[in-house]
């Protein structure tokens, strides 16, 4: 395992690479391209102008997340191919500087839901939390204005402004896409740049659905070991794999999460490790990466990642604002850095336990 943190990049992230180097064990960040809109061609030049920055910084790129994936693809539109014939061309300039992982979701609309972005927890910390009761009281195009200023002025991914201002619309256009429908439009997009992946050798990682069922009547098709499994049998390539998130996969408590990765053997290429406390059925909220806070046992998912020697880029997902720092929710420094030396600590342990 390759310890990382994600990094939105200068001007888009509280979080500098120098403190990013600081923390111990990581060699290493994720991050993308954030000012370029999904279906738009990555040149080799901003690839490479990213990839000297994050290198000048004492670092190296292990992965992206995210390379977006266009509506029209999602959707199935007639120019969909014209947008993957771009994304293999991103791929391609990706590769020739190195950078051979992507991670990427297919979820319809928004890339993940919460229903507040700074809960006020015991310990005076705040998490972002779901509350389904509040999801089936509120119109879509609400959710972005209900987050008020708990953005604390950054752009959320995924619920950029300029997106958010077109949610009717984009409801509209995904009006006839049902799962079924979903998973085909999936099918022939990773049928199309396999290839390129194969001679390339580019890993691309899916991402679980966020939260595991559907919102808003948006289909979501990526959300247990079934629907993981189904998608990398009907694409059977090593480079056709898994974003393992203990998060989104651990939104739904009945998804036995260590047994997802031992059946994922070999298809895992990326892994975000983080907890969560479920209060009630469709009521959660983040917690601190420790076992004990939260509702998921991180030593068994550790050990399992362990056990079949996964050996790609991990990092700490969503952590606490904690110690009064200001940051994009989700992803301030402290917390997560603490987490990276929890994770990292639980696998030096299970190492020496394994010999």
């Amino acid at each position: 395992m390759k310890m990382s943190f994600r990094w939105y990049g200068t001007g888009h992230d509280s979080v500098t690479l120098k403190n990013i180097q600081q923390i111990p064990g990581i060699k290493g960040v994720i991050t993308t391209l954030y000012d370029l809109p999904a279906g738009e061609e990555w040149s080799r030049e901003r690839i490479q102008a990213m990839n000297n920055e994050v290198r000048n910084g004492g670092l190296e790129i292990y992965g992206i997340e995210s390379v977006n994936i266009h509506d029209a693809i999602k959707i199935g539109l007639p120019e969909r191919d014209e947008y993957i014939e771009r994304y293999i061309n991103t791929l391609k300039n990706l590769s020739d500087e190195g950078i051979n992982m992507v991670c990427y979701n297919f979820m319809p609309v928004f890339d993940w839901t919460r229903t507040d972005l700074a809960k006020l927890r015991n310990d005076g910390s705040t998490v972002l939390a779901y509350d389904q009761n509040v999801i089936d009281n509120i119109q879509p195009d609400k959710m972005f204005e209900s987050f008020g200023q708990s953005t604390n002025g950054f752009e959320l991914p995924g619920w950029e402004p300029e997106r958010m201002a077109k949610v009717k619309e984009l409801f509209e256009m995904y009006k006839d896409v049902d799962e079924k429908k979903l998973f085909e439009n999936l099918k022939y997009f990773l049928n199309a740049i396999m290839p390129t992946c194969e001679k390339y050798g580019v890993k691309m990682a899916i991402h679980p659905d966020d939260p595991g069922w559907s919102v808003f009547g948006l289909p979501r098709i990526i959300i247990n070991q079934d629907t993981i499994q189904r998608m990398v049998k009907e694409v059977d390539s090593p480079y056709n794999g898994v974003t393992l998130c203990t998060g989104s996969l651990g939104t739904n408590p009945n998804n036995n999460i260590p047994e997802i990765i031992r059946s994922l053997e070999g298809r895992i290429h990326f892994a975000h490790i983080r907890n969560m406390k479920h209060e009630s059925k469709g009521v959660f909220e983040e917690a601190a990466h420790l076992s004990s806070d939260g509702s998921m046992d991180m030593f068994e998912i550790v050990k399992a990642l362990y056990d079949i020697g996964f050996d790609g880029p991990a990092r700490p997902d969503h952590g606490r604002m904690i110690w009064d720092e200001v940051a994009m929710p989700g992803y301030g420094l402290y917390d997560r850095a603490l987490g990276s030396q929890y994770i990292l600590g639980l696998w030096e342990a299970i190492g020496k336990m394994s010999k």
